[in-house]
This record gives structure tokens, sequence and C-alpha cells, in this order.
């Protein structure tokens, strides 16, 4: 029996990392957005490492000027490497090297002029060929027990077609994200999941039709560059990637995945420190240290500490 296109495994995924930052200046001056730590390890690290989690083997880098820094993060560093062997720092070692991805099966290409989502994911259409892939926003981070994208690509074997991740927002942030308006007469079977019969990129309040919002995770088939390849300019003068799927309705289906985890904007500022603090929490080497500094932290600022987190230290 000849597979449905939905058995074909999900091996490629595409990072668009274009993006000049401009919300981190001065930091992303000379540094990439995605080389930004978390912690320990750049954004872009750990979009890498949900990749891999969820089965993905080959990696498509979509950089801009400026970003040789993360083709560098994805190479040997053989002077650092020989001068940690020397020193017998095997553990540091491992740090840089272990999980480097086997030569070829990480791509890069140029996005030569900022025109939105949309056209950067078109940019990889040659690395992507005829097979569905996934998409991975490395500022959009998902703290949780099995990574976001393995669980959309668990629900893409059930479903096939195209899913994207989703949560729901405050209805008055709606005009900050693409919209998905639900199908809800349709019955997938599983409550996280739900049929789309349009997405709205980011509508009024007033007008969104529902305050599902989609996130930076997609898989999609790769008809989506045919329409890609004549897509106009939409919201923000950008091609949007949002308007591309939405004519994919009703061809391969479309679908919105309601992941299990903590999700950090990691493109705002808030939303980048929160993580940190978050990430840091979750490291058991770290979480009582960090407990106790945050507890300092607050002292000195005078305002009282939330969730008594003094008992955790």
């Amino acid at each position: 029996m000849s597979k449905t296109k939905f058995q074909v495994k999900i091996k490629k995924a595409v990072f668009p990392v274009g993006g000049l930052g401009t919300r981190f200046l001065p930091a992303t001056k000379s540094m990439p957005k995605e080389m930004l730590p978390i912690v320990d390890k750049p954004l872009i690290h750990y979009a890498f490492e949900e990749a891999r989690t969820a089965g993905i083997e080959q990696f498509i880098f979509v950089t801009g000027r400026n970003k040789h820094a993360i083709e560098d993060h994805f190479d040997n560093v053989y002077e650092l490497q020989s001068h940690l062997s020397t020193k017998n720092k095997n553990k540091e070692l491992e740090l840089i090297s272990d999980w480097l991805p086997e030569a070829g099966n990480v791509c890069f290409t140029r996005q030569q002029e900022p025109r939105g989502l949309g056209h950067a994911v078109w940019c990889a259409r040659h690395f992507i060929g005829d097979e569905p892939f996934a998409v991975i926003l490395a500022d959009d981070m998902v703290l949780s027990q099995k990574s976001c994208l393995k669980q959309m690509v668990e629900a893409y074997d059930d479903v096939g077609g195209n899913i994207l991740g989703v949560m729901d927002v405050p209805k008055e942030q709606t005009n900050s994200y693409g919209i998905v308006d639900i199908n809800r007469s349709a019955n997938t079977g599983d409550p996280r999941l739900v049929q789309a019969k349009g997405l709205v990129e980011k509508p009024a309040p007033e007008d969104a039709p529902s305050t599902l919002s989609i996130i930076g995770r997609y898989i999609l088939q790769p008809e989506i560059f045919s329409i890609l390849d004549k897509q106009k300019p939409g919201a923000g003068g950008e091609i949007q990637l949002t308007d591309a799927i939405t004519k994919m309705i009703g061809k391969s289906g479309v679908h919105g995945y309601r992941f299990d985890g903590v999700r950090y904007d990691c493109g705002s500022l808030v939303g980048f420190v929160a993580a940190n603090v978050a990430y840091a929490l979750e490291r058991e080497d770290i979480q009582a240290r960090m407990v106790r500094e945050l507890e300092e932290v607050y002292k000195r600022s005078g305002i009282k500490s939330p969730l008594g987190l003094t008992k955790a230290a």
C-alpha cells in the first residue's frame, strides 16, 4: 500500500533568522538576535535542539547580513577545542562539540532583503524540494516536558496536512498575531486540535474571529512554495506566511494545535528576561541560588516577593 502524504516523515526544518533585532539595540548592533543567550545557550541553539528532538535531520537557516555568528555556532572551533583538550576540560569540550550535526546536514541561504516571513520561508524552497517541512522561529520559546515541535509532529502523523502551533491570547492582543478562524462544526477527536476555516493576520480585537493565535511553529506542505511564488504583500507591506497558508485551506487541510507548555516571546525585552528566569529555575544545578538571588532583587527593589519564593531556597 502506498504511503499517504502525512506518513512522509518530517525531516527538514527551516529557521528564518534574517531579522535585524532592532528591539534589542544596542546589543544586536553587531550580534544576531538569535545568538542572545537564555541562561547559557543562544536562542538558536534551543530551536535547533527542539527540532532535533522532533526527528529533524536537516537544518536550513535563512539568514541576512551580519549573521556569521550563527554559522560559526554550528561549526567546529578548532583553536578552542584544541585548548580545552590540552587542558583536559572534557566537560567544556562536550558542550561545544558533541551536539554538532553531521557534515552536510546544515544549510545556509540568504534572504537578501527583508520582505517578511513568507518570503524568508520561500527562500528555502530549493533545499526543501517536494517534502513536508517544519518552520521554527527561534524567538518563540516553549518551555515544556515534550518539545512543542515533537507534539506537533505527532499530531501531523495522525491528520497530515498543515499544522500550526497555536495558543489563546487576550482579546486585546489579537492585533499582534495571526488569528485562527475555527471551523467549530469539525470534530477532530482531539481537544488540542482545531480545524481552521480561515486565518486573519493581526486583526483588530473587534474583528478577530477568535483569540487563538499562531506562534512560531509550523508544519507545512511543499505546495506552499507555489503560493508564495505569487503572494502579494499583506500586513506591514510584507509577504505574510499566514496569507499563503490561508490558501492551503480546503486543499491539504490546515489545523491549529494547542501545544502543552509555556510560550515566551523572546522577540520582546520582557519576554526575553522572563525566559531567562524561567529556564534558569528549571536548572537543578542553579535553581536554589537563582531563587535566593531573585529574593534579594525583590528586597532591594522594595517590591514584595510573589509566590513565596523563599520556600524553594
